[in-house]
């Protein structure tokens, strides 16, 4: 893959990311949780703890772009970290952050 090309698909892609994990995080919603009405203490716990996922998830994806800009910086960006093989653009194209060759991913 040409590296300017590999260069904006990562760009957009953790852009893509930071706007995700910019949007996470507890919203108010102005309800009081208490005793009387336990369902919005629920809500709030569920929507903390899948926050709290979610940003763990995007965590995760920022470190495999940044570990995609460090391989493309090295010169190996595109080549399997298992077995040195070209990664098929098309595949690059879909998942810029792959280190796999998909038969290597199974």
């Amino acid at each position: 893959m040409d590296p300017e090309r590999a260069k904006e698909l990562l760009a957009r892609e953790r852009a893509r990311i930071e706007r995700s994990l910019a949007r996470l995080g507890h919203v108010d919603d102005g309800e009081e949780s208490d005793l009387e009405n336990p369902a919005n203490l629920a809500t709030d716990l569920y929507q903390d703890e899948y926050d709290e996922g979610r940003t763990d998830d995007l965590r995760d994806e920022l470190a495999a772009v940044e570990r995609a800009e460090a391989r493309l910086a090295a010169g190996t960006y595109g080549l399997s970290i298992v077995s040195g093989k070209p990664i098929p653009d098309e595949r690059l194209e879909v998942r810029p952050t792959a280190e796999r060759l998909a038969d290597e991913e199974r």
